[in-house]
């Protein structure tokens, strides 16, 4: 795979619209080993719009479904640990955007900001992290994150 990284001026015109993820790797910190992040196959979507908002929704693959409505105590968190979403503004700069959340799935992280690197391998969206701590285990990690048009 050739990575383009060289992004240009017109990277924020390229990233607009919405983007669906292919792929979500974790790398642990200093081991090296590497997992996907929400299992194989995770449903997820990436959208940006033109006046500077974004959201996030990904679902891990082979979800539990609840045995009656309302799901029990043990079902919720097994729907809560099998999902990732946040809502926000970005802004974009020269190798990487910037996402400021106004509202989370997990609540540590409402308010915060969160970098994701920059590349492109053909047509495809690749985010990359610096080092962050798993919101789902806590480990050392970093992320490789892969996207296509929706």
């Amino acid at each position: 795979m050739s990575t383009d990284t060289h992004l240009g001026p017109d990277l924020g015109r390229r990233l607009l619209g919405t983007w669906r993820m292919l792929s979500w790797k974790r790398v642990l910190v200093p081991s090296g080993d590497e997992s996907d992040a929400l299992g194989p196959d995770p449903f997820g979507y990436i959208s940006y719009a033109p006046d500077g908002r974004l959201m996030v929704f990904v679902l891990k693959s082979g979800r539990p479904m609840p045995q009656s409505n309302p799901p029990s105590p043990e079902e919720k968190i097994a729907l809560f640990d099998s999902l990732f979403a946040y809502v926000g503004s970005y802004e974009v700069q020269a190798d990487r955007v910037i996402h400021t959340l106004d509202g989370s799935w997990n609540e540590l992280w409402t308010g915060t900001r969160q970098t994701r690197l920059l590349s492109f391998d053909g047509e495809h969206l690749i985010y990359t992290t610096p080092e962050t701590a798993d919101p789902m285990d806590g480990r050392l990690c970093t992320y490789r994150v892969e996207f296509e048009r929706a």
